[in-house]
């Protein structure tokens, strides 16, 4: 039997040297026609997926129905093959791989294979979740067809809770980094790529007091740099359009003041206060309650002691450490994220 092995690009090399051992008797090409991430492997052995996926190199092995030319025709007529595979009760959907110069897209084939799956089978077509994939792996002059499960590892599944519905409405209030002009710009790009990370209903970027102007801008400059490479990334990777995180600035006091005023839900991150546990029950449910939650974090020195009077909650994330200043963001949002994740989970139990 044939399998398409694939690793991480640069590893096919040390994948087929594991996989020659594992399988004496095999055949093995390590990056055919010289595309890299690709292993062929062809072997008689009865446990060969399991041996292959032994080897830690080793990303998935795809075991091949199906060998037909790259032609669409006859990728087509394969369909034949693939049918007894997929249940008329089951979902499906083609997804198509393609290296080369070829007359015809991937969509083509993803097109026009899966309207004939379904015409033998009767099973329905879902593209996000399916119960089984017909994959097509195309190299070269050749077509690699086969019926795989539903992917294991996924970053979108319907039982994952959206992150992004605490993160909406939390407003992080940081405030910034002083001193040599390159460390403001550098710590000014760490907090700009955290905060639009997560993809926050606002960064604002507090002062307790007055400060240099071009120590400040220094910092503002870098949170804008750091904020657009991370968004640049979140472009090409998501599915959804996504949108620059508003940055603003204005003077800690007077955030408190408003927000107070505003009856908005106000977390100080601060070693002073109680664990995370502690108060993990009353602070998910107050979160789940809140039009808007504004979190505090400070930077070089912590949130001035008097403001912890007007908050909600001053939590101490991990005991006896103290986070350095690109850390806090991270740190805060995911820690409430889990706390308020296990909250959802509790109210759906119930």
């Amino acid at each position: 039997m044939k399998f398409i092995v694939k690793t991480q690009r640069g590893m096919e090399g040390v994948a087929a040297n594991y996989i020659r051992e594992a399988l004496p008797n095999s055949k093995v090409q390590a990056s055919p026609l010289g595309y890299y991430g690709l292993v062929i492997v062809e072997s008689d052995d009865e446990n060969a997926v399991e041996k292959i996926l032994e080897i830690p190199e080793v990303e998935r092995v795809i075991p091949v129905l199906v060998e037909v030319p790259a032609e669409i025709e006859e990728i087509v007529n394969a369909a034949e093959n693939v049918a007894p595979f997929i249940g008329e009760n089951e979902t499906f959907a083609v997804k198509t791989k393609r290296r080369g110069k070829h007359g015809f897209s991937s969509l083509d084939v993803n097109r026009s294979l899966g309207a004939k799956v379904q015409e033998l089978t009767g099973a329905d077509v879902n593209l996000s979740w399916p119960d089984k994939v017909v994959q097509v792996e195309i190299i070269g002059d050749k077509a690699y067809i086969s019926v795989v499960p539903g992917e294991e590892f996924r970053k979108f599944t319907p039982d994952k809770i959206d992150a992004r519905e605490l993160f909406r409405k939390l407003t992080v209030v940081q405030m910034p980094y002083w001193g040599d002009y390159k460390a403001c710009r550098s710590f000014g790009e760490k907090i700009g790529r955290a905060a639009q990370a997560f993809e926050v209903k606002e960064l604002i970027i507090a002062p307790k007091e007055k400060m240099d102007a071009f120590e400040l801008a220094e910092f503002i400059k870098g949170v804008k740099i750091g904020q657009e490479s991370r968004h640049q990334i979140q472009r090409e990777a998501y599915p959804w359009k996504v949108e620059k995180v508003p940055v603003s600035v204005w003077d800690l006091y007077q955030v408190v003041r408003d927000k107070r005023r505003a009856k908005r839900l106000l977390i100080i991150t601060d070693p002073k206060g109680p664990t995370l546990a502690e108060v993990k029950d009353n602070l998910a449910r107050d979160m789940f309650h809140a039009k808007e939650i504004i979190v505090f974090v400070g930077s070089r020195e912590g949130i001035p002691r008097g403001l912890f009077r007007f908050a909600d909650y001053v939590v101490d994330l991990a005991p006896y450490m103290t986070f350095a200043t690109e850390h806090g963001i991270p740190a805060a949002l995911v820690s409430l994220w889990e706390v308020y994740e296990e909250y959802l989970r509790s109210r759906e139990k119930e």
